[in-house]
């Protein structure tokens, strides 16, 4: 009798334990001094840094088999990598002119995206979700816009994907602001050494939705851009996808051989080769505002593996992430 009340007892508790388990969320916010840790079944996917830092940025950004995706400099230098382009910061979301300021570059004279507060810091059984508030502030300490941005992390269908997206809004709460025609912008993701189209160590391709592949896919519109190759043996891409609901879909592209890879609705002039170098401008009214849309995949394989077509229909026709 005692024998079978203890194994009574052992199974419930194995059932407690799998019901506390099944009730725990997969996708983990954890606010850190200067960052949120985001995690998913326990595992690293990124860190959200948002104190000190020119503007917002997720490093690092780890994809299938926690392969390392993107660049580690400036963050942190490592053997091997270059050094160029110090404000290449893993992924960020950014622009080189907004009325007449610098957002993008970290040289003399550039604006900062200041972080005020957390609007929602929420993890989940499916998606977690970090929601901020912002402030672009020129190098004289002058406000210019502010922003709501919401980054939704989530638990993954398939182990060998790993899903984000990024929806921003930004309110012209000052006056009128003009997002002005250069390259230098905007979605933006510094990508692997290895991953990189041309360099040292770069084993990687580029294609678009239009089938445009490599170094002809710089300026070139298209609904989403694939940018893949090798990283510690095997074969990973990132992709971003542009919502058809975005300001000049489908985008412009500022993808480059040397691993930068950026969405960018501004720069027409550069991609176009126009002469009228405000042909790009975009003006959001006094009191207005502005939302962008991008879906970022980080998958196996090439474009085809990860399905990126695929994914790019589901993000259109409103599907969540998992």
């Amino acid at each position: 009798m005692k024998l079978a009340f203890r194994i009574s007892l052992a199974f419930v508790s194995l059932i407690t334990l799998a019901a506390r388990a099944a009730d725990r969320p997969a996708v983990v916010l954890t606010p850190l001094e200067d960052r949120v840790r985001v995690e998913i079944n326990g595992a690293l996917l990124t860190e959200y840094y948002f104190t000190n830092v020119p503007r917002p940025y997720c490093y690092p950004l780890l994809g299938p088999k926690q392969r390392p995706m993107t660049r580690n400099f400036p963050m942190r230098t490592v053997e091997g990598e270059e050094r160029d382009h110090p404000h290449h910061r893993s992924l960020w979301f950014t622009h080189g002119a907004v009325n007449g300021h610098d957002f993008w570059s970290e040289q003399r004279n550039f604006g900062r995206i200041v972080h005020q507060r957390f609007e929602t810091l929420a993890s989940g059984r499916e998606v977690g979700t970090l929601k901020s508030s912002n402030c672009w502030i020129s190098a004289e300490g002058q406000l210019i816009c502010t922003d709501e941005r919401t980054l939704r992390f989530y638990k993954p269908a398939h182990p060998g994907e790993r899903l984000i997206d990024f929806e921003v809004t930004i309110y012209a709460s000052q006056g009128p602001v003009t997002f002005g025609d250069t390259k230098e912008g905007s979605m933006a993701v510094r990508i692997a050494e290895t991953m990189r189209l041309k360099g040292n160590l770069g084993k990687g391709r580029i294609v678009n939705s239009e089938g445009v592949r490599d170094d002809k896919t710089w300026g070139k519109r298209a609904k989403w851009c694939d940018y893949y190759g090798p990283v510690d043996g095997d074969i990973v891409g990132i992709a971003i996808l542009d919502h058809p609901s975005n300001p000049r879909h489908p985008t412009w592209w500022h993808v480059r051989d040397y691993g930068l890879f950026a969405a960018n609705p501004f720069g027409k002039h550069d991609f176009e080769k126009l002469s009228d170098k405000t042909a790009g401008d975009l003006v959001v009214p006094a009191g207005q505002s502005i939302t962008f849309r991008y879906r970022i995949l980080l998958h196996e394989g090439d474009e085809r593996q990860g399905k990126v077509a695929e994914h790019y229909q589901r993000f259109v026709e409103g599907g969540a992430g998992f």
